[in-house]
């Protein structure tokens, strides 16, 4: 266990400065900008990207190959993620048979590993402890020429990859945003998505599939990027020992050289399908991220969509015609558009949504912007330039984007370029770009709402979903959704493990004003990330309207009685701050951000939202209209269905983790007062039971001032109840939640645990419940998805257990026609796991994945954060960072397989399905 040791006083270590490039043989160093270095590896072409940063002893390594589906023609489309996809299944020396595939290897490394697909390119990354570089390297070399790329995988991975496909078409807004591209491109290969055409996922060959990987994956398409904690001459040795044995590619990469032809007028495109609410988008072509116009238009685009200050969220979200309004504006290699989303409030209308969008848009071009509404948008970008500095994967990410764009100094160049816009120049890209005749408008239109779920007498809470947005195509391996048995907050639990490592001591824990508040110090520069709590969650409506928590939480950042919402958007847009308010099932959630040096109005601002909100009746209506609305969205997912379905099969009528039936919800907001919501603000909100963390580059006695200047004189409030034990009450059954219209099927398989997360067995549970479903050498990926190709993902997870009995439970999606055989091999593997267990290599193997994922997740402020706002509301101190490593490895293998059996059931377990089945299910072919 000695090399998953944290270095000691991690959270106090430096930022190191920039240091001069280093000269090792065999590369040509190319320039340095920032604090970033580019060499090229002689030998074959291979470009490096190196960025020493030591505050944290994890490093990321990735690498970008330069192909993706704007690199495929028909009857190939989707092959560059499908290959993504194959990229994980075996190369020369490294495979399942081996025992040390790419799955294996990194997972028990604790290494946070995955894929992604877009447009212009693919990437492969491992963010991971900086003592593992090596394992990566050798890895990622391997696959880079070495893959198997065998039929026998291609035949299970394509229906994995289909499943992926079908779980996309049941996103209305996801349909919606690949018919906007499918018909403002018609020449360009922007014009299909980069998931593919359906019939070419199912059909390509594996000759293909292993032309495209000979043309495209070779070192000279390729970049290695390395940020974090490493030596850059002994991280460049150990690239050239391993990337270094292949040559540059024995024909030229060829070149996309199609350029879409110039549009000549406006177009429209509808999708009509079963759903609960409809969607508007219009889309404008506008330049590459290379173009000198672009960093004008990634602030005309902030003006128009991002904040409550921005154009269309006054014209629209604040008057009640939307739920939200976002705008896309991805970074791309060639020409591509910005998307303006406007999901629709209930009773709003298409025609006037849209209207208001067009109207907004030729008061820009024809007004222009204010020098205030520029110095906004640039003080974001201003704040996001340091926030993309949090984190060795921050960074890596972001350089990825900028190499597939054609220039990784972007990563800079457009944060300087930022500054320099002027007020004229936003106008005169909104006159050269956002014209009518190069416009896409779509619109989803519901064919008929979706059905209700069954009604039930519960009174708790409403649980918030995910929005669908559109977003590149990934593996699933870090898929919280798919994959939530490690949730980041629990997963964050655990530091440093061992003597001479210990994190708690750097915590610096007090009360001040009544407040629990807990300050760490890091040495990231310039961020500081706070994350509180209260006990004002949804569980407290259960005795009156369930949708009053609700309500109460999104009022909070709608005005102060000192101040309106847009006044104190326009402070934290001013500085680039954001605070953010979530009611969870038993607590209010506080998350913010900003530069050091805005700590204080961030303060201010939070006491003002929780002491004196203004709960004015005009934003107490919209908050109604917008709850509402986001339940009826909800109701479109099957992931939803599912797992509210769940709840009220399990969980007894007043248990805090049963959910409101969503009709009764709906009714609950209807009949909801402004009376009811300021008199539970009154019982439940003050500093009694609220936890403040702050983490990052902070100045402890400033601000320990500034907290007690700003909440002395706050009284009230009530400390979390931790719920006493009750025997679980799962009756087994099954039930199907029918929705119209939907490719893929919701599963969830479970029962109420019986435990908290501070119970004795909890741990062992935990660990045995990873050994069955977390990662892809969990048995349930391994099996029914890796071998058998029957899902997208399925995992396991133990979930709602911090202040209340939880439960465990499966999550999975099949297609219609393969959800019989999914879940009998998934219940299949269930069966062998509850009756033999786990052995003992598979016990050690996941405490190793276990302690070595918990210094990845506490390298950035926000993963601290969680970290320690987590073990505190779970009931332990902040030595439970260092604890929980200990306990973790002091697990026996009897332990683990005891707690099987003592607490889980299979025969009582509850399975739901939700989507559509039968003869109105389409047929995977």
């Amino acid at each position: 266990m000695k090399r998953l040791l944290l270095v000691a006083g991690l959270a106090l270590a430096s930022v190191a400065l920039h240091a001069a490039p280093v000269n090792v043989q065999g590369y040509a160093h190319v320039k340095s900008v920032g604090s970033v270095d580019e060499y090229t590896l002689q030998s074959n072409g291979l470009q490096v990207l190196l960025m020493p940063e030591h505050s944290s002893p994890t490093l990321t390594f990735m690498v970008t190959y330069r192909v993706g589906s704007r690199n495929e023609v028909t009857g190939t489309t989707g092959s560059t993620h499908l290959l993504e996809h194959l990229m994980f299944k075996g190369s020369k020396n490294h495979t399942r048979e081996m025992g040390n595939n790419v799955d294996q290897l990194l997972e028990r490394t604790g290494a946070r590993y995955n894929a992604t697909t877009w447009l212009d390119r693919t990437n492969y990354y491992e963010n991971m402890g900086s003592e593992h570089l090596a394992t990566a390297v050798d890895m990622e070399a391997d696959r880079m020429r070495n893959l198997l790329l065998r039929e026998e995988d291609r035949k299970p991975e394509m229906t994995v990859v289909r499943n992926e496909f079908e779980r996309g078409e049941n996103s209305p807004i996801q349909a919606l945003y690949k018919e906007i591209y499918q018909t403002a491109f018609v020449a360009h290969p922007y014009h299909h998505s980069t998931i593919g055409h359906r019939s070419d996922i199912e059909k390509v060959s594996i000759g293909k599939l292993r032309e495209f990987y000979d043309t495209f994956y070779w070192p000279n398409n390729a970049t290695v990027t390395i940020i974090g904690d490493f030596e850059p001459a002994k991280a460049l040795e150990l690239v050239k020992k391993s990337f270094g044995v292949y040559p540059h590619s024995p024909k030229p990469i060829p070149e996309m050289y199609t350029e879409e032809p110039e549009q000549h007028g406006p177009r429209r495109v509808i999708v009509k399908r079963p759903g609960q609410l409809g969607v508007v988008a219009v889309a404008y072509k506008v330049p590459a991220a290379t173009n000198p116009d672009f960093a004008a238009v990634q602030l005309m685009n902030a003006i128009l969509t991002d904040g409550k200050n921005s154009r269309l969220y006054k014209a629209i979200t604040n008057k009640n015609l939307s739920t939200g309004v976002d705008g896309e504006l991805g970074i791309f290699h060639d020409p591509s558009m910005n998307i303006i989303f406007a999901p629709l409030a209930p009773g709003a209308k298409h025609e006037e949504v849209e209207a208001i969008i067009l109207q907004e848009i030729e008061r820009l071009k024809k007004d222009g912007v204010t020098e205030a509404e520029l110095k906004a948008a640039a003080a974001k970008t201003a704040a996001d330039a340091a926030f993309k500095l949090d984190g060795s994967f921050g960074i890596a990410g972001n350089l990825n984007e900028y190499i597939s764009a054609g220039d990784w100094t972007l990563f800079y160049s457009l944060d300087e370029a930022a500054k320099k816009v002027t007020v004229a120049d936003i106008q005169r890209v909104a006159n050269k770009y956002l014209q009518e005749d190069s416009s896409t408008t779509g619109w989803f239109v519901p064919t008929m709402a979706g059905a209700a779920a069954p009604a039930a007498s519960a009174k708790a809470g409403f649980k918030d979903t995910l929005s669908d947005g559109p977003y590149y195509y990934r593996d699933p391996r870090l898929n919280a959704a798919m994959q939530p048995t490690l949730a980041a907050a629990k997963e964050a639990g655990g530091g440093a493990a061992g003597a001479g490592s210990k994190m708690a001591p750097n915590a610096r824990r007090s009360k001040i004003a009544g407040i629990d508040v807990i300050a760490y110090p890091t040495g990231v520069k310039d961020v500081v990330t706070l994350r509180a709590s209260l006990p004002a969650g949804r569980a407290l409506g259960a005795k009156g309207n369930p949708a009053i928590p609700n309500l109460t939480g999104m009022l909070l950042d709608q005005g102060t009685k000192a101040q309106d919402k847009f006044a104190i958007a326009e402070k934290l847009e001013s500085v680039g701050a954001a605070i953010n308010f979530r009611v969870g099932t038993d607590l209010l959630d506080i998350s913010a951000r900003s530069l050091k040096k805005d700590a204080p109005l961030v303060l201010d601002l939070i006491e003002e939202q929780l002491r004196t909100p203004a709960f004015s009746a005009e934003e107490f209506a919209k908050a109604k209209k917008q709850m509402a609305g986001t339940i009826k969205r909800s109701l479109e997912s099957t992931d939803f269905r599912a797992a509210d379905a769940f709840t009220r099969a399990i969980y007894p009528v007043g248990h805090p983790n049963r959910n409101v039936a969503p009709d009764e919800m709906l009714a609950a907001i209807e009949s909801a007062t402004l009376e009811e919501v300021q008199a539970f603000h009154t019982a439940n909100y003050g500093p009694a039971g609220m936890t403040l963390v702050l983490v990052g580059d902070l100045d402890l006695t400033a601000l320990n001032a500034e907290i007690s200047r700003v909440f002395t004189g706050w009284t009230g409030g009530q400390m979390p109840v931790r719920a006493a034990h009750s025997a679980p009450a799962t009756v087994a059954g099954s039930q199907d939640v029918v929705m119209a219209g939907k490719t893929s099927v919701s599963v969830v398989l479970g029962q109420a645990s019986g435990l908290h997360y501070s119970d004795p067995d909890y741990q062992a549970l935990r660990l045995a419940t990873a050994i069955l479903g977390s990662g892809f050498t969990g048995r349930l990926m391994a099996n029914v998805r890796d071998k058998e190709g029957l899902t997208y993902g399925v995992g396991s997870a133990l979930q709602g257990d911090t202040f209340n009995d939880g439960d465990w439970r499966i999550v999975a999606t099949f297609a219609p026609s393969l959800l019989d055989k999914g879940i009998a091999s998934t219940q299949s593997q269930l069966k062998l796991w509850y009756e033999a267990g786990a052995t003992p290599a598979e016990v050690s193997a996941r405490k190793t994945n276990l302690i070595g994922g918990f210094k990845v997740n506490l390298a950035t402020t926000s993963g601290m954060a969680g970290a320690l706002l987590s073990a505190v509301n779970d009931g332990y101190d902040v030595s439970w960072l260092d604890e929980f490593p200990t306990r973790i490895d002091a697990l026996s293998v009897e332990q683990v397989n005891a707690t099987i059996k003592k607490y889980l059931k299979p025969e009582s377990m509850v399975l739901i399905k939700a989507g559509t089945f039968g003869q109105d299910a389409a047929p995977a072919k």
